[in-house]
């Protein structure tokens, strides 16, 4: 796969631009794993781009003295140089020149040299690593803005529809002040609403909106055919009847780019229909029977550390002696030993409150990184409806599958790929390997004044939980903000049961209460607040610390479990101590905890003495290697998916479909 090429400038009239999928063979992929390998030892400095910074700041003067008229007309000057000669280094320094100077006057926000620099890494086709609350927002106006003047489509995207809104909103008046036009995509549009945005020059999206649309366009595309896309080319979109929604892939920037590009590209998406089936409910009501009459370890094997139902041999001889008298899909072997699996998982691995919630009567999934509901979602293979028998739902229809596409898969075809996060350091090898795509590390505007505390693991659960509460009861009573993560919903509820117990106020902030996100994190940073939150925590929202507390040591942050990946602690982490303020973070966790049960290394825990209360070092090397040991497992997750995804795209191709 080539790395980002140039964007030259007018290419949205009438084609559907975008990257062809890259047929990588054996070689090419163990070559881009070794580089992926060097990437960590062998960083990009920002200190190669400090001359473009100066070169920007060297034009504040002058553009200030201008008048509107003037700034407008220089505006329009840039805007022509930008479409004649593209992207080039001097065109773009002018740009962002004056998007700086626009975001002064309309926001009363001028770009620190950090967002500068943050903004031109992007431009050219990197991900910028900037501490949380370093204003990222502002930042990517830079990129965004300077693209779409030169007359490339540009897609920002960001990982909830708040998001979405909220950042077109506040940053709107830029875009429209340089003359740009801005457009949103939310859950719940229609398709002309859809098209009539992505029609904008500058587009805010969640990463799941686009990558669906851009199925229902791979659709439409593939029921026109080639040639006569080709042929509608010459004559302008409107030949193809309004159909299509996309402008093409031509620029990205991705907020939170970790989470997009790593974390959720274990998933592929689906757009599906639904498949009747009379008696489809009775056989999953008999899937669960059958599982129920099976003894664990004799009939069935559960692995935590790959979360996967093993029958043994006797399972499979107990269940053909079961359904010997049974029929339809009972009567082969395959069929009823991989229903009954899924069955098992659906039992045994997906838990209640933790996986999934039941929200208005249904199943709906929630989301391991971020800790919000996924309704649109749903598991396939029938193990969907296992969990809604399960659980007495009402049992939907199973999908047929339409297309599919992963997100590894789906990024790699932008023009220029680019992104913002502030946890991607532990994935650049990744990164680079997947997407080709580099990452700069940037300084942060002022000095970090977070600090880390000691963390602390408790050999039990029940001593981890009483030492939680006795901590926010003493920070809460000399007035500090406490915000609390946990990793499920049910825990969160757990612990607000014990502070509440304890006489604590407090708010939870998880899946059953995401509507109000916004609200309880604005307030998270008061006098005395403690916010009990899951991994969402107002990821991408700044909390705003009230009268006094910075002088107090600003937000405490506990943390009562790890993640899988380090990058979602660190998340986590990032809501204390941001542009400057003083904050800090512990974590507090127990050898009973989700991540020791489910990794390898919880062997190791069984040699902490019985008598002990805490783990000392020995629990926190634990923790350690079960964290690294979970992500060594995702990772190799991840290449599994993506060469999974490129073979099936093969195949498909070979029979002449679409995906």
């Amino acid at each position: 796969m080539a790395g980002n090429p140039p964007l030259r400038p007018g290419i949205v009239l009438g084609t559907y631009p975008e990257r062809d999928a890259p047929h990588t063979g054996r070689f090419e992929q163990l070559f881009d794993r070794a580089m992926g390998m060097l990437r960590p030892v062998l960083p990009r400095r920002p200190g190669r781009y400090e001359s473009v910074v100066l070169r920007i700041r060297a034009q504040d003067e002058a553009l200030a003295a201008m008048g509107d008229t003037e700034l407008d007309q220089a505006v329009r000057d840039v805007r022509c140089r930008l479409r004649a000669e593209g992207l080039q280094d001097a065109a773009c320094i002018r740009s962002f020149a004056l998007v700086r100077e626009q975001s002064m006057r309309v926001l009363g926000m001028r770009h620190f040299d950090v967002q500068l620099l943050g903004g031109w890494v992007m431009l050219q086709g990197m991900v910028a690593e900037m501490q949380t609350g370093e204003g990222k927002t502002l930042t990517a106006t830079l990129p965004a803005a300077t693209a779409a003047m030169a007359g490339i489509p540009v897609h920002i995207i960001t990982v909830n529809d708040y998001l979405v809104r909220r950042d077109a909103e506040l940053m709107g008046p830029v875009y429209r002040a340089l003359g740009l036009t801005v457009g949103t995509i939310v859950d719940g549009m229609e398709h002309a609403e859809r098209r009539a945005a992505y029609a904008s020059d500058i587009v805010y999206c969640t990463n799941k909106q686009l990558v669906f649309d851009y199925l229902r366009d791979r659709m439409v595309r593939g029921d026109l055919g080639a040639m006569r896309m080709r042929l509608d080319g010459l004559f302008g979109e409107r030949a193809m009847g309004d159909r299509l929604l996309l402008r093409g892939l031509c620029f990205a920037i991705l907020d939170e780019a970790d989470s997009v590009l790593i974390d959720e590209a274990r998933t592929p998406l689906v757009i599906s229909r639904s498949e009747e089936g009379g008696d489809q409910e009775m056989f999953y009501r008999e899937a669960l029977a059958l599982a129920s009459g099976l003894e664990p370890q004799e009939d069935y094997r559960i692995d935590l550390v790959r979360r996967g139902v093993e029958l043994t041999d006797s399972g499979k001889e107990r269940l053909s002696g079961r359904v010997a008298q049974m029929s339809g899909v009972w009567a082969g072997t395959r069929r009823r030993e991989e229903l009954v699996s899924q069955a098992l998982y659906a039992r045994e691995l997906l838990v209640r409150d933790q996986h999934y919630l039941i929200k208005d009567g249904k199943v709906q999934i929630i989301d391991e990184y971020t800790g919000r509901l996924m309704p649109d979602r749903s598991w396939e293979r029938g193990l969907h409806q296992l969990v809604e028998t399960k659980e007495g739902c009402e049992i939907t229809a199973q999908a047929e599958t339409l297309a599919r596409i992963s997100f590894q898969r789906f990024f790699r075809r932008y023009l220029r790929l680019a992104g913002m996060t502030g946890t991607a350091r532990e994935v650049v090898g990744e990164l680079w390997a997947v997407y080709h795509v580099n990452l700069v590390t940037v300084p942060t505007n002022r000095p970090l004044r977070r600090i880390e505390l000691p963390g602390e693991v408790y050999r039990t659960e029940d001593a981890k939980w009483a030492t939680v509460v006795d901590r926010i009861g003493a920070l809460h009573t000399q007035g500090s903000p406490v915000l609390v993560g946990t990793t499920s919903v049910r825990a969160s509820e757990h612990l607000s049961a014990l502070l509440t117990s304890a006489g604590i106020t407090h708010r939870v902030l998880n899946a059953r209460q995401d509507q109000d996100e916004a609200e309880t994190v604005v307030q998270a940073g008061q006098p005395g607040t403690v916010t009990v939150a899951t991994n969402m925590a107002g990821r991408g929202t700044d909390i705003k610390l009230g009268h006094g507390v910075a002088e107090s040591g600003g937000l405490q942050v506990l943390a009562t479990e790890r993640h899988e990946a380090e990058r979602i602690d660190r998340q986590l982490y990032g809501r204390c101590g941001r542009q400057g303020d003083p904050g800090s973070y512990q974590y507090m966790v127990s050898l009973e905890d989700d991540l020791v049960a489910k990794n390898s290394w919880r062997w190791l825990a069984r040699l902490v003495p019985g008598n002990a209360s805490k783990a000392g070092a020995f629990g926190r090397l634990i923790f350690h290697l079960s964290q690294h040991g979970a992500e060594r497992r995702h990772a190799r997750i991840r290449r599994q998916l993506l060469k999974l995804d490129e073979q099936i795209g093969k195949m498909l191709a070979f029979s002449g479909k679409m995906e």
